[in-house]
């Protein structure tokens, strides 16, 4: 999957600009792109009725693509219905689906449907909105008709753009007899509609979507990386989110998107009068120390390159779905907002670190196309003697094993894994960086730092 974020994805900003670089992404090889909210954008200028980050971006714009005036328009500023029929027929031309981003938890206070159904949100005694964590409008699902409403817009999407997929907002803070609903009803207008919701209700994943876009593995590699939090943390916490969840469920794997690509770029360091628990939840967020973050602190600026492919290799063998925001590719580093047109450095591709980000993540999109293991196998720990900085596990599909062996430590370790997986071997490398056996010690694998290694049974 690959999020394009409009704003950031081309200089213009636009659906037809975006329409232009779909080729690139077919040669990488993606199959999915998901397109953050591109819906009429409420421009109210009361600050009330603004998020907190929102009140803190220097763009000062009442336009955010999750606050919507309009759930049925196309907000000029990305184009019109035309450009996005015709973006999503150059994606089916080259093999790609489309998915669309929806915002349903909350609108913006001037939603063009609250003059003829004001009862559509929730309101207090005073008839006031009642607003939820982001400042903004809160639809109420008691009311048939506005469930009605919603499931009508999914509808609409489907019919009149041929759309795949969405992904749902916020998905566990609407009610999930909902979400079972829609997916019926897409399913009898596309059965093959892809459905992706944002939220840790362990129920979504049984009859009502069939990805989870969940922060935790993001947060856990996040603080791995910057608080040098141990390896084996990854290992506990993938065991936990797997018993909590039915059999089956898939997690979207990712280091960045346009959430973290945001508040990372922005160099935050705590504003006035921000709240004690927002404040603790972005140190959270980013595994940072409590001062502050690092201005211009995406990825490959703040880890460096060998780390982000490290962490790429990994999202890429793990179960799931691997995931890249936009830019990640040529290894960008430029600043970017959701409130703003920041965009991707696109001349990175251009350089030597750029062609060989975007040649590593070709390798590792053809590898989930080519090995079964990689795309649905089973996965099993290896316990070695370094869990501390590095993971290796086992893929399987029927008589297929893929061995992934990754160093997620900016240091030179030795590891030695069980038989059959030691040094010596009959191993095929699929993808590999700074792995070499030990000479004076068979059966133990030298790694450099960030070195990863891919590899089947010859």
């Amino acid at each position: 999957m690959y999020q394009i974020h409009l704003r950031s994805f081309t200089p213009e900003g636009t659906l037809a600009a975006a329409q232009a670089r779909l080729g690139r992404l077919a040669e990488l090889g993606v199959d999915v792109l998901y397109l953050t909210p591109l819906c009429l954008q409420d421009d109210d200028l009361r600050q009330e009725f603004w998020s907190e980050r929102q009140r803190r971006s220097p763009f000062r714009n009442p336009r955010n693509p999750y606050r919507i005036k309009d759930y049925f328009a196309i907000d000029p500023e990305y184009g019109t219905p035309a450009d996005l029929r015709a973006l999503v027929a150059e994606a089916h031309r080259l093999g790609l689906r489309v998915m669309l981003d929806i915002v349903f938890f909350h609108c913006g206070p001037t939603a063009v449907f609250l003059d003829r159904h004001p009862g559509f949100v929730k309101r207090g005694p005073d008839g006031a909105f009642a607003t939820g964590g982001w400042g903004f409008p809160v639809l109420d699902f008691a009311i048939p008709a506005l469930r009605e409403y919603l499931l009508g817009n999914l509808e609409f999407w489907l019919r009149e753009f041929d759309v795949d997929g969405f992904r749902y907002d916020v998905s566990d803070a609407i009610p999930l007899d909902f979400w079972e609903a829609a997916r019926e009803r897409l399913a009898r207008l596309k059965p093959e509609t892809v459905i992706l919701g944002e939220g840790q209700r362990p129920e979504d994943q049984l009859a009502a979507m069939h990805l989870n876009y969940n922060f935790s593995w993001s947060f856990a590699l996040h603080r791995l990386v910057n608080q040098d939090t141990p390896a084996h943390l990854l290992r506990s916490l993938w065991l936990t989110m797997e018993a909590e969840r039915p059999a089956g469920t898939r997690f979207i794997r990712y280091i960045d998107n346009h959430d973290i690509a945001h508040d990372t770029s922005q160099g935050l360091e705590r504003q006035p009068g921000q709240s004690d628990d927002h404040w603790a939840g972005i140190v959270k967020f980013h595994g940072l120390p409590a001062a502050g973050l690092r201005p211009d602190s995406r990825p490959d600026r703040l880890w460096g390159a060998d780390a982000v492919d490290a962490l790429l290799t990994l999202c890429f063998a793990i179960d799931g779905m691997p995931f890249l925001y936009n830019g990640q590719e040529v290894a960008d580093t430029a600043p970017h907002s959701i409130y703003g047109r920041q965009p991707i450095d696109w001349s990175r591709g251009d350089s030597d670190i750029g062609r060989r980000r975007f040649a590593h993540c070709r390798r590792l999109c053809a590898l989930r196309h080519r090995e079964p293991a990689l795309a649905d196998g089973s996965l099993t720990w290896l316990d070695h003697d370094r869990p501390d900085e590095a993971l290796a596990f086992v893929r399987a599909a029927g008589d297929q094993r893929l061995l992934a062996l990754v160093n997620l430590k900016p240091r030179a370790i030795r590891v030695r894994l069980p038989a059959p997986w030691a040094p010596g071997a009959a191993l095929r490398p699929l993808v590999e960086a700074g792995v070499a056996a030990d000479p004076r010690e068979p059966g133990v694998f030298v790694l450099a730092p960030f070195a990863y290694l891919v590899a089947g049974t010859a």
